[in-house]
């Protein structure tokens, strides 16, 4: 690396003393114009097979290949036999299955120079490969052993434990991710309830023939997408019908999630209390939940500038007027396919958090009472458009954007719609949402000292 660097400081002389006594002309002037053709842009392709499954596709031209399973197979899924059962298959998709050992599997990817991950939400399981394109059609094998043949071997189920007390541990040092958990667990009945980690009880106590079964009912072709960028629409398609048919069908029938209200609270000696006052919102897609988009970026989602602070929010303006404490503040908004949440989320002193927990109420209640101008309304709707279409910039978050749709709609909207949906939000529709918090019946969580923190029926 030292030589490769030294190149660097070579004279500027050196590079033009080969042409010290000639005249310069045109560069390249003796070459003939390459003949080849600029390749066609192309959108978007979504077909539907037969079985229900739902392939979509973009051919970038992209010398990188990516693919993306997607399952309508989340923790609202799981009953109250298996709770935690797809926390454990997120740390299972590497063991042996049918068509190869875990071993062959993590060498058949490293050979290719692929990688293979996998994610999952309340509401889907995501499997995303990636490799050369030449090398697609061996990185799909392995996509489709880990997706369409799995064999859980009990033995195998077992060793998962630690990873999964791991997972646990990780995610119960993060306040924000106890507080979410809390809440989604107050606000609903069932589904949307469910944790994304495995309770303590069913750590160690989900078992093999519960991960098939959840399998068997949720990994149908008519619960599945296959998405692909860099690749063409034919040979993902080829894909799709000759090795993900294993099992078809539409799967198990979905709950419908019951949205309830309550409060959870977690005392500890912490000395900042992080609570989490929300309602519930606009369902995904709909133009209810454009407008609680659009009212998110208005109170506040977080600073636009690395590093920086979000004190041009209405929420840390209204806030700062009440307190003289140190506190953050922003507008929480969750989608989901049949219901949603929105409020907002505070972190004080624990001597102050009552302050600031009504103080942000307020600011939401002002909203409601039509203390918002057309220019909060303009700015706000630029900030969703501007961080949607720079989202889908990278081949990973538009990978998701796509699959996300697919898989509910069978179908993928163009960016130009989705900017015209967010700008035909209006003054009166931003003020209809933030009203449906006002009024609706709320859900708390909240965790630290909380011994001036009020409860939900005091905000």
């Amino acid at each position: 690396m030292r030589g490769i660097r030294s190149l660097n400081n070579l004279p500027k002389r050196c590079y033009a003393a080969a042409r010290r006594n000639e005249a310069l002309t045109e560069p390249l002037s003796g070459r003939a114009k390459s003949l080849g053709a600029p390749l066609p842009p192309q959108n978007v392709q979504v077909s539907k097979l037969p079985n229900g499954l739902v392939i979509a596709s973009l051919e970038n031209y992209s010398p990188l290949s990516s693919i993306g399973v997607f399952v309508k197979a989340g923790s609202r899924y799981e009953t109250t036999e298996n709770q935690g059962v797809s926390h454990v298959l997120r740390l299972a998709a590497n063991l042996t299955n049918k068509g190869a050992s875990g071993f062959k599997i993590c060498r058949s990817v490293e050979s290719l120079g692929g990688s293979l991950s996998v994610t999952s939400s309340r509401e889907t399981m995501v499997y995303t490969a990636e490799c050369l394109r030449d090398h697609l059609d061996a990185l799909m094998e392995s996509v489709v052993n880990v997706t369409a043949a799995q064999e859980f071997r009990p033995w195998e189920v077992s060793d998962l434990t630690p990873r999964v007390k791991i997972d646990k541990a990780l995610a119960q040092q993060c306040p924000q991710i106890g507080v979410i958990e809390k809440l989604h667990e107050a606000a609903y009945k069932n589904a949307l309830s469910n944790s994304l980690y495995c309770p303590d009880y069913m750590v160690g106590s989900v078992s093999s023939n519960q991960l098939q079964s959840f399998v068997e009912e949720n990994f149908t072709t008519g619960r599945m997408a296959l998405v692909g960028l860099g690749v063409k629409h034919s040979v993902l398609r080829q894909f799709g019908e000759g090795l993900l048919s294993v099992r078809s069908g539409a799967g198990a029938p979905a709950a419908k999630a019951v949205y309830r209200g309550g409060e959870l609270r977690v005392q500890n000696n912490d000395d900042l209390v992080h609570a989490l006052i929300a309602s519930e919102g606009g369902v995904s897609g709909s133009a209810e939940a454009n407008a609680f988009s659009v009212l998110q970026r208005i109170l506040g989602a977080g600073p636009h500038v690395k590093r920086g602070s979000n004190i041009t929010s209405k929420l840390s303006q209204g806030i700062a007027k009440a307190t003289t404490q140190p506190f953050d503040a922003t507008a929480f908004n969750a989608s989901y396919s049949d219901s949603g949440l929105f409020g907002v989320y505070t972190i004080a002193q624990a001597d102050s958090a009552g302050e600031v927990i009504k103080a942000a109420i307020a600011q939401v209640q002002g909203v409601a009472e039509g203390n918002v101008s057309e220019a909060d309304i303009t700015r706000a709707k630029n900030q969703v458009k501007a961080e949607y279409l720079m989202s889908i910039e990278s081949s990973e978050s538009l990978l998701e954007e796509i699959g996300a749709q697919v898989l509910t709609t069978a179908a993928y909207q163009l960016p130009d719609s989705v900017l015209q949906a967010v700008d035909a939000v209006t003054h009166e529709d931003v003020v209809m949402a933030a009203k449906k918090f006002v009024d609706s019946k709320k859900t708390m969580a909240a965790s630290g000292h909380l011994i001036n923190t009020p409860f939900v029926d005091e905000v």
